[in-house]
């Protein structure tokens, strides 16, 4: 797999991919994860305390979950078992429980390590409980998927889960110059270029060290590549970015809070981040018109006009020149007064309805459109507001049964603060009209 391998002096198997030359033998030679694997990461306290339960690998791809589980099950001494969740089943989970059964009999323990858990059912992941609970296996399963949404809770219950992060750029630099060792050959590449692999990698050892390949492989003798070259030679790769997943809610969250942050750099960023790993543009848009009236409202009235209008701008120009509408949208609401007044009113007003049930409004609002309903007092006393001086009765309108509320309390910032006293106005006049001031 990925992560940062020592170099295998071995020349026969110099027709190995890097990836496999270059695993590491210890743990002290993986590169990356240093909250897991540094002097005082999670893991080496584990190993010290000499107690390894069973793990959760957590983690984009060639981050070295693999690595790291075949290095721990060496480390405690412990027998490597090895299946992945895509081409095993529940025959294959049986043989190798009973393997690892008959192996404790003769003092052995078994690493069981199951390469994308997740995508095995809740049924089959079930199976696992009793090995795990009566100590036939320790398991250790890897996932690029958030546990809490694929995994039982039974199973994440008796497992502690590790979170592996993508490579750094430092890491992966790393990386480039054991491969170079390795090979005796320098990257033919200018330090943009060199700069540009590493990004390329997106965090991934293992992507990395195959695109350390095909540079060696295309490069011709005496040539050094400069970014624009690089990128021919390699194909640019799509950055990892999973639509139905983990990629996409992080980046979509970290737009939505940008924006709400009032960092209109910042948003643009994660807007054009989200475009170029092949976002759909409606998505954001819709997403764009909520943060309006969530986070902005009537603060600034104009911002969901705007967000309405670059939806539509987009929709009549489509890619790329209606992307420019949208990013318009991005910056006007990160520069907007923010308030979230009016979603914690709705909120407020959501609750106190369910709460009180279905009681009747005051009759003096209702309508009687029947002479029975007339008789009974439906719309008796009602004072038609614009028959005032000041358009503006003063009547109570909420339910007898659960008397007057306030939701709405405007912020002083845009044009709420106008609102704010208009509240205040028809608050007073309300008092004085009902006797109250």
């Amino acid at each position: 797999m990925s992560d940062l391998f020592a170099a295998d002096p071995d020349e026969n198997d110099r027709a190995r991919p890097l990836a496999d030359q270059l695993r590491p033998r210890s743990l002290d030679e993986v590169i990356g994860q240093n909250h897991l694997l540094g002097s005082e990461g999670s893991l080496r306290r584990m190993i010290a305390s000499g107690r390894l339960g069973s793990l959760i690998l957590w983690g984009p791809p060639g981050t070295g979950k693999t690595t790291v589980a075949r290095l721990l099950a060496d480390q405690i001494g412990y027998r490597f078992e090895q299946i992945s969740a895509v081409f095993s089943g529940v025959a294959d989970l049986k043989k190798v429980f009973e393997k690892a059964r008959f192996e404790r009999l003769s003092g052995h323990r078994t690493l069981l390590f199951v390469d994308e858990i997740h995508r095995f059912n809740r049924a089959q992941q079930d199976g696992f409980l009793p090995v795990m609970e009566d100590g036939t296996v320790v398991l250790v399963g890897a996932t690029t998927e958030n546990p809490s949404f694929e995994l039982n809770a039974a199973l994440l219950s008796r497992s502690q889960v590790l979170r592996f992060e993508s490579l750094g750029l430092d890491d992966l630099g790393k990386l480039v110059q054991r491969a170079e060792a390795l090979t005796e050959a320098k990257l033919p590449l200018d330090d943009e270029a060199r700069h540009t692999l590493l990004t390329l990698a997106d965090g991934d050892g293992r992507a990395l060290l195959g695109l350390v390949e095909e540079v060696l492989a295309s490069a011709r003798d005496g040539e050094t590549l400069d970014a624009a070259a690089l990128l021919s030679v390699v194909q640019r790769r799509a950055p990892i970015y999973d639509k139905a997943q983990d990629g996409h809610y992080n980046l979509i969250s970290a737009l939505h809070k940008t924006v709400r942050g009032s960092d209109p750099d910042a948003a643009l960023y994660y807007f054009a981040r989200m475009l170029d790993a092949g976002e759909d543009p409606l998505f954001l848009a819709r997403r764009l018109i909520r943060m309006a009236v969530e986070d902005i409202g009537l603060a600034d009235p104009a911002a969901l006009p705007q967000a309405v209008a670059g939806r539509d701008a987009y929709q009549m120009l489509g890619s790329p020149e209606g992307e420019l509408a949208l990013a318009q949208v991005v910056v006007y609401l990160a520069l907007a007064p923010k308030s979230n007044a009016v979603y914690t009113a709705y909120k407020g007003a959501t609750r106190v309805a369910k709460e009180t049930g279905s009681p009747m409004p005051p009759m003096v609002i209702l309508n009687a459109p029947t002479k029975l309903m007339k008789g009974s007092g439906y719309g008796e006393g009602y004072v038609y507001d614009h028959d005032t001086p000041e358009a503006f009765s003063g009547q109570e309108y909420f339910p007898e049964k659960i008397g007057r509320q306030s939701f709405y309390q405007p912020v002083e910032r845009g044009f709420e603060r106008e609102l704010r006293k208009r509240m205040d106005y028809f608050g007073r006049l309300r008092a004085e009209k009902n006797g109250e001031g």
